[in-house]
């Protein structure tokens, strides 16, 4: 099976400097860049969670009852959907235009209506969490919308680039990239 999150930064890195886009199929949603470890260790975390609750469920199916097993396989799968909702997290873009997945929301916004994409500088959170430090964010500019309604599409210290600056940068031109290629950005 083809996962083509795992290859998105050997694509950008084989890719010519002058191609914004290395992609041959420009309509499919894509992650220009890979999960962070600390994205994939915690989605890592949960689905070994719902491996010992899906064991349980089995040892509870064979000396239980199985409404109690059913309740038990149902609380495996909510698990499971949580771990694979953590992997879909991140910044996904195409010729249609630019989506952020939340953990429980998604917004997309066509390119026409993207003014900019830009790198500044501003406290972001870290890891997620209500603490800030210092760092860079990738913010998006709509035509329609106020700034301040936006939350950064890309920070150095969210779940994906937490301690990889290198992948932010790399990121974050990426995503510019496909905005100046498509958009106003």
């Amino acid at each position: 099976m083809p996962l083509p999150f795992l290859t998105a930064d050997r694509a950008i890195e084989a890719a010519d400097d002058d191609v914004a886009l290395p992609y041959d199929d420009r309509d499919r949603w894509r992650r220009p860049y890979r999960p962070g470890p600390w994205r994939v260790g915690a989605a890592a975390l949960w689905l070994l969670l719902a491996s010992y609750v899906l064991f349980a469920a089995v040892i509870i199916a064979l000396t239980g009852t199985g409404s109690e097993a059913g309740i038990v396989f149902g609380i495996a799968l909510v698990i499971i959907a949580v771990a694979l909702r953590l992997l879909r997290m991140g910044v996904w873009v195409s010729l249609r235009g630019l989506r952020q997945v939340g953990f429980f929301r998604t917004r997309t916004v066509r390119w026409e209506h993207v003014g900019a994409v830009r790198t500044v500088q501003q406290p972001v959170r870290w890891l997620g969490l209500p603490r800030a430090v210092q760092g860079q964010a990738l913010v998006l500019v709509r035509l329609d919308r106020a700034a301040d309604d936006l939350p950064p599409l890309l920070t150095t210290h969210n779940a994906d680039f937490l301690a990889r600056p290198e992948a932010f940068d790399r990121a974050a031109d990426t995503v510019e990239g496909w905005a100046a290629e498509n958009g106003r950005g």
